[in-house]
């Protein structure tokens, strides 16, 4: 009788990386413990991580939040598109007078309904000294201003320093002047600075000497508009105010709120100084 000699046990085949069967790996993911290979390793604080995992991780960070709300982005992408908006609007106004006279801000034609021409001129420039200088100056407070209230707030903020200047224009310029510029937004934003960074408890001395110097400016040199740049430095002050010195807990409510308060009140002015040129000088 023959003894046979004992069957070596049977040897399990090594673990795979459960994105790639045909890859034998060791490695766990520390997160999920799948195994991984090498091309699916992300290196992590202790151990590896898979792809997936690092990816949902990342999904579930908290962005980063702006001072006074909204989400803090690294690139100021509002002040360059604005910045490019208004570079388009300036070659396309160069190519065609038809379009400057169709879109500067003119009373007669917003009181006949042209109202779009509020918003329109604050897009446009009379030369490109004019719109050199509103694009450095909004190249130069735009991202501070973008990265501390976030891209939505800063938007509203430039859109309703521009409508300011432009409805303070409607009020008070004569009723024949054209005007265009992106002044009034500028010094909106010249006005949030003082603000916001009076609530940060910075050094706006400079901002204060930049403002005095270019009221000096606007009141010194003829051909410019004094109702803009005050109607939007009033605006975007304004603006500032509210949505830098709004509760934490009710800080969006309070920005909608005192955005809204502000539409109103510049429809309303609108409204009667439109009835008031039309009854002197007819539909």
């Amino acid at each position: 009788m023959t003894v046979q000699p004992p069957y070596p046990p049977p040897q399990a085949s090594p673990p795979t990386c459960y994105r790639h069967p045909d890859r034998a790996t060791y490695v766990r993911c520390t997160r999920c413990n799948r195994f991984i290979c090498p091309e699916c390793m992300r290196d992590a604080p202790v151990g590896h991580q898979c792809a997936e995992c690092v990816g949902a991780a990342a999904a579930a960070a908290r962005a980063p939040q702006a001072q006074f709300g909204g989400i803090q982005r690294a690139r100021p992408a509002i002040t360059f598109a604005l910045i490019a908006a208004n570079v388009v609007m300036f070659v396309l106004q160069t190519a065609s007078s038809p379009t400057e006279r169709a879109l500067e801000m003119y009373a007669p034609a917003v009181a006949d309904g042209e109202l779009y021409r509020l918003l329109t001129a604050a897009f446009l420039h009379y030369g490109p000294a004019h719109i050199l200088f509103n694009m450095w100056a909004l190249y130069v407070v735009g991202p501070p201003l973008e990265a501390a209230l976030g891209r939505l707030r800063f938007s509203v903020l430039y859109v309703m320093s521009a409508l300011g200047g432009s409805v303070l224009v409607y009020l008070l310029s004569p009723l024949g002047a054209h005007t265009a510029g992106a002044s009034g937004a500028v010094f909106g934003l010249f006005g949030a600075t003082f603000v916001i960074g009076k609530r940060l408890n910075l050094d706006v001395r400079w901002v204060v000497l930049l403002i005095a110097i270019n009221l000096v400016i606007t009141f010194a040199l003829p051909g410019i508009s004094w109702q803009g740049h005050i109607g939007g430095l009033l605006t975007g002050a304004a603006v500032a105010a509210a949505f830098a010195y709004a509760p934490l807990r009710s800080r969006n409510a309070v920005a909608v709120g005192a955005t809204a308060a502000l539409v109103v009140l510049f429809a309303v002015l609108i409204w009667m100084r439109t009835v008031a040129l039309l009854s002197t000088y007819g539909a």
